[in-house]
Formats: C-alpha cells, structure tokens, sequence
C-alpha cells in the first residue's frame, strides 16, 4: 500500500474507532461480570453492564482523545488544521466558556430536570417498568459527567467534523465529506438506542 493510501485508511480506522470502542467496551463489560458472577447469576449480567456503563463511556472517550492525538500526530497536523484555532485568547476563552456552561447547564438539566420528569412520565403510562428507564446513571453521576459533559463534545467534534471531516475532503465532495461524517457520528451513538 502506497503511503497516501495508508495515510487514508488511518482516516477510516479513527473514523471506526468509536463504534468499535464501544462495541468492545460493553463486550468486555459483559465478559468481565459474567466471569466474576461465574455465570450463576446470568439474569444479573445486564443490570451490572447498564450500571457501569458510564464508566465504559469516560474510558472510551479517554481512549478516542488517544486515538485522535495519535492520528493527527501521524499526518502532521495540528489542532487548528482541524478547527481548534485561537484567533485571539479573548475570543476562544469566550467560545469554551459559552460552549462548557451550556454543556454543564445541560448536563445538569438532563439529571435534575428531565430524568426525573422522564422517570415520572414511566409511572403514569407505564410504556416501561417505573425505575428502569435511568438505572445506568445512579450512582455513577460522575463519570457520567464527564463523559459526556467534558470529554464527548471535544473528542467526538474533534474527530468527526474536525480531523474526519478534513481529510474526506482531500478526497470526497463537500456533500460526500458530509455524509459519511455523518454516517460514522451516527454509528458511534446507535449503541445509546434510537
């Protein structure tokens, strides 16, 4: 293989890496609990992937930053070549400032507004068994967080409209680029559910 080919395929295997991340983390988490229950209580395994599942996702994002790093490291590029330009401190201290408060504001929302609601709204029509729906995040607030409040906005626009997005486009119509940015982002969250 030639080496702009090469250089192509690590644009698809960054592309891949966070459905195939996730794939692994919650086959390993599976693994992991079915062999520490020694399967004797296999009706349990699901419960136990559900509720770590928010440390499956910090450590898959962790490793995606990884990933990214390594990939822009390989083809010579920096964080502003995929859109991380600092066109004056003032003016992107301003945009991650904006950009992290409504990410907490959200965050927060999503746990002390719209799960409780959400969970209320399962009491009264029961299209799913009361207290099921947001088992996964319980206990486990934290990692959650960070997860996907600190490292998914940054590590997942990184990588598929900053780095992903840029090197389509050496090869692909803006409107092909588009679409398979598209495509990847919508694999890499099929596992959360439609």
């Amino acid at each position: 293989m030639n080496e702009p080919s090469r250089k192509f395929a690590r644009v698809w295997w960054t592309l891949l890496a966070g459905p195939l991340l996730f794939l692994a983390a919650i086959i390993g988490a599976s693994l992991y609990f079915g062999f520490i229950t020694r399967g004797q209580n296999a009706e349990a395994i699901p419960g136990m992937v559900a509720a770590s599942t928010p440390y499956q996702l910090a450590v898959v994002q962790i490793w995606l930053l990884l990933i990214l790093v390594k990939s822009m490291k390989r083809d010579g590029m920096t964080w502003k070549d995929i859109g991380w330009e600092n066109t004056g401190g003032q003016r992107f201290s301003r945009e991650v400032l904006i950009g992290g408060g409504l990410g907490i504001a959200l965050g927060l929302l999503y746990v002390f507004v719209l799960s409780p609601m959400l969970a209320r709204l399962q009491q009264i029509w029961d299209y799913v068994p009361a207290g099921e729906l947001f088992t996964s995040l319980g206990a486990s607030l934290v990692p959650f967080l960070i997860a996907n409040v600190l490292f998914a906005p940054f590590v997942e626009e990184s990588i598929y409209r900053g780095y992903g997005f840029t090197r389509l486009l050496g090869r692909f119509s803006q409107p092909a680029a588009i679409a398979i940015t598209c495509f990847f982002f919508g694999i890499l969250h099929w596992a959360g559910g439609f």
